[in-house]
């Protein structure tokens, strides 16, 4: 047995020539384009013990690769952060084989991202969903790590933002971020799906809303307030003198705001209202509210106004479960006194 190299405009693979099968054929196994994968491949099918050991560095980074086409860009972004962590604590001059990592060994990783809980827990998913990508392709037949590891508490979000709050936050705010705030209130989109939208989602009357997490459809009235804001956006972006994309939401070049921009704007404009509050406890409730937390202030006030059903609606959720759980943390059901 031998191994050969074919190489193809920018790729290579490395191929495990077996034997002749006939006159100018050959029996060959693909060994994948990795030189480390192909040499670690070729010694277990040639039984051979000379390969050596995969990293933890050379896991995340060949899953990565392999499993980034298809990926929605902003998924991509947390991916690569997570990596840049994950790296720091399994690499260093001799970094980890993936025989040595043991189940303390993440727990050890969970505990030192104290101060980001919730973030160390993304990250040692993410290591374990390449950690399976790898047993499934037969590069390592050590167990995972991750499996039975407890994760870091995790409190999911409650605040609900009270109208006199969000007016606080509009009335220190640029054009274009004010722009946002209305549009991710009257629609009740995420914030990744809301910088996606641009002039051609404006169909037949309605705002169409394709939503990336989850592939909901969601179509939404051209009326009242948003018609307005539309108009509004759109009469800025001709003031503009030709805006350079085609984006709803554009900052006062014309050019579309990206998601380091609009959290950018939205911490300067809630620091500024909390200046202005009356008291501590105004100024700390100001702090807390972050943008995404206007997609649950629309559903929930969108159920006390219209009822559950159409707020399930406009979040584009499956079940009335889901959206019952959504809205009553974020308020609370309103009750009757006893007398």
């Amino acid at each position: 047995m031998r191994v050969r190299f074919k190489g193809k405009q920018k790729t290579a693979y490395y191929y495990l020539e077996l034997a002749i099968q006939s006159p100018g054929k050959r029996a060959e196994v693909a060994l994948g384009s990795s030189f480390l994968e192909a040499l670690r491949r070729y010694a277990d099918l040639s039984q051979t013990d000379n390969a050596p050991p995969m990293t933890v560095i050379e896991l995340l980074a060949s899953s990565q690769q392999q499993t980034a086409p298809g990926r929605r860009r902003s998924t991509q972004d947390d991916i690569s952060y997570a990596i840049k962590q994950l790296c720091r604590f399994f690499g260093g001059e001799r970094p980890a084989p993936l025989s040595a990592v043991k189940p303390p060994h993440i727990r050890q990783y969970l505990d030192s991202r104290t101060t980001s809980p919730v973030r160390g827990n993304r990250e040692v998913a993410w290591l374990s969903s390449a950690w399976n990508w790898a047993r499934e392709r037969g590069l390592t037949d050590s167990s995972n790590p991750c499996d039975g590891v407890k994760r870091n508490k995790e409190r999911s979000r409650s605040i609900y933002i009270e109208d006199d709050e969000l007016d606080a936050i509009l009335a220190v705010a640029d054009e274009p971020l004010k722009e946002a705030i209305e549009l991710a209130y009257l629609i009740g989109q995420r914030p990744s799906d809301l910088r996606e939208l641009t002039e051609d989602d404006l169909r037949r009357g309605v705002l169409e809303v394709r939503q990336s997490k989850t592939g909901a459809e969601v179509a939404i009235e051209l009326s009242g307030a948003l018609d307005k804001l539309i108009q509004r956006i759109r009469e800025r972006k001709r003031q503009i003198g030709g805006a350079a994309t085609t984006s709803l939401l554009v900052d006062e070049g014309g050019r579309s705001i990206g998601k380091a921009q609009l959290r950018y704007r939205f911490d300067k404009a809630r620091k500024r209202a909390a200046e202005l509050a009356s008291d501590a406890k105004a100024r700390a409730r100001l702090l807390s509210i972050q943008f995404r937390d206007l997609r649950a202030k629309a559903a929930t006030d969108k159920r006390n106004s219209e009822g559950l059903e159409a707020a399930q609606r406009l979040l584009g959720h499956e079940a009335y479960d889901m959206t019952e759980e959504y809205t009553r943390k974020r308020k609370g059901d309103i009750c009757k006194p006893v007398k």
